[in-house]
């Protein structure tokens, strides 16, 4: 799955959210210099913004075509999951991950994040927290057990707070326990955004449980939630909390 986002890597960037401005300034404060390694930068999007911020990014990740991408909008790219690439000796002020922290081993990748550090460098992991209204949750699930039922979040009864929670505690405690880091600290920030049905149905399918579905199952899934959205109203406020873990170069 964690290579399946470069399937539609146009609708990815266009529909997933920045991050808050609060976040990347406070990183950018914080960290002893302007050289940042992402990742699993992705199509860019944080690290666009980190460089409009004043810094210069590298980015890393596993898939060709996202990269492509973000070397497309001018930021440097090389082509590796982060276990596995190599720094070839370049150490970096802050190694941040946006939404993409899951996908990277827990004990390797926190430990060769503190090998690339330079002193006073910061690990910065984060990643947007959502829940939509009952109506249009209700549908999604509803819609996928009934068009592929063995979906693992078609089963997930849990909601999305509670399960990010979970897994940022988690980062939090492999990260204090991998050698060179120092003490986690986590942060939470607060927005919302507006989405219209012609946005939301864009934004599903970049979603990790949707985005290898086949077309003819992704559009009944599409018209079912965007029939749930219509019923209240054709649009609706999304509340975003944007969980993050950092620890400093021990």
């Amino acid at each position: 799955m964690a290579e399946s986002f470069g399937s539609d890597a146009e609708r990815y960037d266009r529909a997933r959210p920045e991050y808050p401005r609060e976040l990347v300034d406070r990183l950018v404060a914080e960290s002893p210099g302007p050289d940042f390694l992402d990742v699993g930068c992705g199509t860019g999007i944080e690290a666009r913004q980190f460089r409009a911020a004043g810094c210069r990014v590298l980015g890393v990740d596993p898939d060709a075509r996202m990269a492509a991408f973000a070397r497309r909008a001018g930021i440097d790219v090389e082509v590796a999951k982060f276990e596995d690439w190599d720094p070839a000796g370049r150490t970096f002020d802050a190694v941040v991950a946006g939404q993409a922290w899951h996908w990277v081993d827990p004990v390797a990748g926190p430990a060769k994040a503190a090998a690339v550090l330079r002193p006073g460098g910061l690990l910065a992991v984060f990643a947007h927290v959502f829940q939509p209204p009952a109506e249009v949750a209700d549908a999604l699930v509803a819609a996928c057990r009934r068009v592929l039922p063995g979906l693992p979040f078609a089963g997930e009864s849990r909601p999305a707070a509670e399960i990010y929670d979970v897994m940022f505690a988690g980062f939090a405690d492999a990260i204090g326990k991998a050698p060179g880091l120092g003490a986690p600290e986590r942060r939470r920030f607060t927005w919302e955004r507006t989405y219209t049905r012609e946005e939301w149905l864009d934004f599903l399918p970049t979603t990790g449980g949707l985005t290898r579905l086949p077309p003819d199952a992704l559009a009944e899934v599409l018209a079912e939630v965007g029939a749930a959205i219509d019923g209240i109203g054709g649009s609706f406020v999304l509340p975003y909390t944007t969980l993050a873990v950092v620890a400093p170069k021990a």
